[in-house]
């Protein structure tokens, strides 16, 4: 075998080594794709489903909402706010909102919060029906 040959060999069972390689982890990635990864939060989400009584202005209803997003600047401890229904499978209310809240006191000082208060004093009004849920982690 020539010299010439021996390095052609060479090249083509490195390529060859390469391809097995480059095919291995591929299918390797794919598979860990699936996997995912998610953590468990200390965090406490508060979710309302709520229903306006059917006299209530689309203007009112607009600002009840939107006051919620005016506490979460004045309010320590909120985190996150959630606002538009996307999807609401109990279909005689009107929507649904969610307050991610940092740590279950935080939650705690925000129903006896003056602020919280005086917006809910409208809400109340406005409102004819509501079912509220808090979830956190152990």
């Amino acid at each position: 075998m020539t010299s010439g040959m021996k390095r052609s060999m060479q090249i083509a069972l490195g390529a060859a080594l390469f391809l097995a390689g480059a095919a291995a982890g591929s299918l390797h990635a794919r598979g860990a794709a699936v996997v995912n990864r998610f953590g468990q939060p200390k965090t406490v989400l508060h979710f309302v489903v709520y229903k306006f009584k059917d006299n209530v202005s689309n203007y009112d209803r607009e600002k009840a909402i939107n006051g919620i997003k005016d506490m979460a600047g004045k309010i320590p401890g909120i985190k996150n706010v959630w606002l538009k229904t996307e999807r609401n499978q109990i279909k005689e209310f009107s929507g649904v909102y969610a307050i991610e809240f940092t740590s279950a006191e935080a939650a705690a000082d925000y129903s006896e919060s003056p602020i919280h208060e005086a917006w809910s004093k409208t809400w109340q009004e406005q409102r004819e029906n509501s079912l509220s849920f808090q979830v956190s982690n152990p």
